[in-house]
């Protein structure tokens, strides 16, 4: 059995948890989410706490156990307080901005390249080297900063690049010439 899936989420106030059938929907002040979720697992809510129960000892129940336990309470997370992702570009005469609903990235192609806001996240940039993803979705604003930053991943010798928000870019040494060999 789960031992992340025995653990029981705190329902916050605002926040309203619908079990039907096998699709959960999660609405609080920022949105609504819906997931379908499969397998032979039940919801109890009790006294402002969810909880997940697995019904039977299989191993595949097992994994999807803790599995949606953990989307859940990103769920519950989301419509609450929203997530955030932060990027930051590095790199000589780099810069974004955004125009309307799309960012415009000079990335050190030979021409900019537009990145179309989707539905449900919201990006913003402070200043013309930062990037910031947020949305209700966990997933959704992870997989938009991964897409942001498979733009230009960093490289390794200069650490020109979008990178995460505090990630550490492992520089390589460059070549080295041949003198003194002998």
């Amino acid at each position: 059995m789960s031992r992340i899936g025995k653990m029981s989420i705190a329902i916050p106030a605002g926040v309203e948890v619908k079990c039907e059938n096998s699709l959960i929907t999660v609405k609080g002040p920022k949105g609504t989410l819906t997931r379908e979720m499969k397998g032979d697992i039940e919801f109890k809510t009790e006294n402002g706490h969810l909880s997940l129960v697995a019904m039977n000892e299989n191993p595949e129940t097992g994994a999807l156990h803790g599995l949606y336990r953990a989307l859940v309470a990103g769920m519950v997370k989301g419509v609450s307080e929203g997530f955030t992702k932060g990027l930051e570009i590095k790199g000589v005469g780099w810069k974004v901005a955004k125009q309307g609903n799309k960012l415009v990235l000079n990335v050190g192609f030979s021409h900019p390249v537009e990145f179309a806001e989707p539905e449900g996240i919201k990006l913003d940039c402070p200043s013309a080297t930062e990037i910031t993803v947020s949305g209700i979705d966990k997933v959704l604003v992870g997989q938009v900063a991964a897409d942001l930053r498979s733009i230009r991943v960093p490289e390794p010798y200069h650490g020109y690049g979008i990178r995460y928000k505090g990630e550490q870019v492992e520089h390589k040494e460059g070549k080295t010439s041949g003198k003194g060999k002998k």
